[in-house]
């Protein structure tokens, strides 16, 4: 039986409108009412993933930065956190600095940029973010969450980011979160183990997990999952870890695999 699911937020609960369907939050609800908990695993900021937990009457802790922390909602007690080394944020700072990379960089939970440029306004339009404008590189560099570079034009530009940090900085977690977003954080800032932290906190084996994604940093979180579900819309590299690809965010595939995997074994619906 099924007393955890552990899902991804962005392209597999809600898609590019950033609303939540009906179907969505009907499902949340009957999954809550049967006593199940039910966790977003997210490479969001804590801060701004609150609202979208209480919109789906979510009361579990909350996993951020890709599984570098994991925060009470209630009292805002950290239950678990992985925050990156200053010297290599600084690096890489100067790196995007020289090469023309917009960064986004993450301390304490709060968003600070380098410029106040399209790439910044497209992304916290999206989600609703404050920020501050400074010279990273001139910032005291503590309680570092994470790093992300952001190109919205050139996916492949991406990619090449990817591929020279990871190996510049084997020790770090680097992962594309989306074809336009490179991530870097923490090596154990996983989803994967943030998902096995609540499991052992619960008491939860992974055979009774359930976990749902759509894109590469999505793999760690499917790892960690005894039913591991991709989307319709995930990558290709993504479905090669799920036992079962379920329909597009477009068209609630979260709710039909939970409908198949979970509620359909005699739960109170």
């Amino acid at each position: 039986m099924i007393k955890m699911v552990a899902t991804d937020i962005d392209g597999t609960i809600v898609g590019n409108s950033f609303v939540f369907t009906e179907e969505v939050k009907n499902c949340m609800k009957k999954l809550c009412q049967n006593g199940i908990k039910v966790v977003l695993v997210t490479g969001r900021m804590h801060s701004a993933t609150i609202d979208a937990a209480r919109e789906l009457g979510l009361e579990t802790p909350i996993v951020s930065y890709q599984g570098g922390l994991i925060k009470e909602q209630t009292g805002g007690k950290v239950l678990y956190e992985k925050t990156m080394d200053a010297k290599d944020a600084k690096e890489i700072i100067l790196w995007a600095k020289a090469n023309k990379i917009h960064l986004n960089l993450y301390m304490n939970d709060k968003l600070f940029v380098e410029e106040d440029n399209e790439s910044i306004k497209r992304y916290t339009c999206e989600r609703n973010i404050p920020y501050t404008v400074c010279e990273l590189d001139k910032i005291e560099l503590k309680h570092i969450n994470k790093i992300l570079g952001i190109d919205f034009e050139n996916a492949e530009r991406v990619t090449g980011w990817v591929n020279f940090l990871r190996e510049k900085y084997p020790h770090l977690y680097i992962v594309k979160s989306t074809p336009y977003f490179c991530e870097v954080s923490n090596n154990d800032a996983r989803k994967s183990r943030a998902v096995e932290f609540l499991a052992d906190y619960w008491g939860i084996k992974k055979e009774e997990i359930l976990t749902i994604g759509d894109q590469n940093n999505d793999i760690e979180l499917l790892k960690a999952g005894g039913i591991p579900v991709a989307m319709g819309n995930a990558t290709d590299e993504l479905k090669k870890y799920a036992k079962y690809i379920t329909d597009t965010v477009d068209n609630n595939g979260f709710v039909k695999a939970v409908e198949k995997f979970v509620l359909k074994e005699g739960l109170h619906v």
